[in-house]
């Protein structure tokens, strides 16, 4: 898979970091509002009202929705069902931060997963370029300070994160074998309508089995409505588009090392949100996570 990491693919591929980033604090900001499991489901709804009018061919008798029910049930129970909730049950026990940075194995998980299970050998500049992102990610976790990570602790939280992050990597090569149909793969709004179909049936059992188990209820609010539109429209169909597009041209494994800007935007938020300023390991972070990215798409 050699492929040219142009100035659009770079662009398609940071949009989705900087999406997510803001979807993580925006599930940290209602966890108490809206139950995880609930808003997953609440958000790839909203998101399938807005994809069907643009997508509505995939409605059509006959179609891969139909046809090629089974992958689009795959790939809609990882990276719609599973991805999200885990992350959304992560942010109840963790940080938008530590939860992006625990996300920031994703090379690593990219590699592995590619090798095992796809036959995509692991080439050096990957290791490297791996190295060179996730020790960008361990500086602004230590916030340049060595103690401050040797005193981290993991929680529940990253844990979940941990498993969202292979889900996430088994969707991303999926995303790659050539199975669907031309017509579905021309059409990016079809094509992320049918796996958001059932992404939604899905992220329902798993919301029906949250209202089941324990007092769950929503406290509706301006607040939450506008987090519930943000994380529909942005993280969801817009990141998504990007993402697929980008993962498309330059491949998963590189596409991986984009996703460890996630972190330091959720960083750089998060200082904003707090009213301080970025600090000189936050530069250094990025400069280390663009180095990653660029020998490994060398």
């Amino acid at each position: 898979m050699n492929r040219k990491l142009t100035a659009s693919t770079a662009l398609l591929l940071t949009v989705p970091p900087l999406l997510w980033a803001g979807n993580a604090i925006v599930g940290r900001l209602v966890r108490a509002a809206v139950p995880p499991m609930t808003l997953n489901l609440l958000r790839w709804s909203i998101a399938l009202l807005i994809l069907l009018p643009l997508g509505r061919a995939i409605l059509r008798p006959g179609s891969g929705l139909w046809t090629d029910w089974r992958r689009y049930s795959l790939l809609g129970l990882l990276g719609v069902g599973l991805y999200n909730a885990l992350q959304y049950l992560a942010l109840q026990t963790s940080t938008p931060i530590n939860v992006t940075l625990v996300a920031s194995g994703m090379p690593v998980w990219m590699l592995l997963v590619g090798a095992l299970c796809f036959g995509v050998p692991v080439k050096r500049r990957q290791l490297i370029g791996a190295a060179l992102s996730i020790a960008g990610v361990l500086l602004v976790l230590a916030r340049g300070e060595w103690r401050q990570f040797v005193a981290m602790r993991l929680v529940a939280g990253d844990l979940y994160m941990i498993l969202a992050t292979i889900a996430w990597s088994f969707y991303s090569w999926l995303l790659m074998q050539p199975k669907d149909r031309p017509e579905i793969r021309a059409d990016w709004a079809a094509f992320l309508a049918a796996q958001v179909v059932y992404g939604v049936l899905w992220s329902g059992a798993l919301a029906g089995a949250e209202w089941s188990n324990g007092d769950v209820h929503i406290d509706w609010s301006w607040k939450v409505a506008t987090a519930l539109l943000y994380v529909a429209l942005g993280p969801a169909v817009i990141a998504f588009r990007c993402w697929g597009a980008g993962v498309q041209r330059a491949g998963p494994t590189v596409g991986a090392f984009f996703i460890n800007l996630t972190p330091l935007f959720a960083a750089l938020m998060s200082s904003a949100f707090l009213g301080e300023l970025p600090h000189w390991y936050h530069i250094a972070a990025f400069a280390l996570i663009i180095g990653g990215i660029g020998w490994s798409a060398r």
